[in-house]
């Protein structure tokens, strides 16, 4: 019998029009509101969702620290799509490993990750997928990490519409 390991793959279903959903994932006014889980923040900086642009962030988690991140974005396609990439890194912007991140040692050193949205007559179905086994997103909080912010970004949403 084999086992598959699956990848972290989320599906989501916002109340709002794909365009405004889109706009959440690029804007960084809005992403500095939801783009954090329950009880964090997050701060950049800088940020240009542009293809070839990149990112430099840090969740603030008054819990288990800070975790900074860079990335690049490799396709923004609005509406449809967004590809990019998230490295563990410090506050300089140099890569770390990830057991220095605090992160597992098998913790992937590069995710990528694809953002798509899927217009459903006024409601867009966004899914997510993760370079990260399931299993390990589970262990770390990364994928109930997606779910919290996922229900920060419904609520924003519902204040934009």
């Amino acid at each position: 019998m084999s086992t598959t390991k699956k990848e972290l793959l989320i599906t989501h279903l916002f109340d709002a029009p794909r365009e405004i959903v889109f706009r959440a994932w690029t804007d960084p006014e809005k992403l500095k509101v939801w783009y954090a889980p329950d009880g964090c923040t997050i701060e950049y900086r800088h940020i240009e969702v542009s293809p070839g642009g990149s990112f430099h962030s840090c969740v603030h988690d008054p819990i288990y620290g800070d975790c900074w991140i860079t990335g690049k974005y490799l396709e923004v396609s609005a509406p449809d799509k967004l590809v990019f990439t998230m490295v563990l890194s410090n506050e300089l912007g140099n890569d770390v490993a990830s057991a220095d991140a605090g992160k597992p040692e098998d913790w992937p050193e590069r995710l990528i990750t694809t953002v798509t949205f899927e217009p459903i007559k006024q409601q867009t179905k966004v899914t997510i997928h993760q370079t990260v086994l399931e299993e390990e997103a589970k262990k770390t909080g990364a994928y109930q990490s997606w779910l919290k912010m996922f229900n920060k970004l419904s609520q924003l949403l519902i204040r934009s519409n």
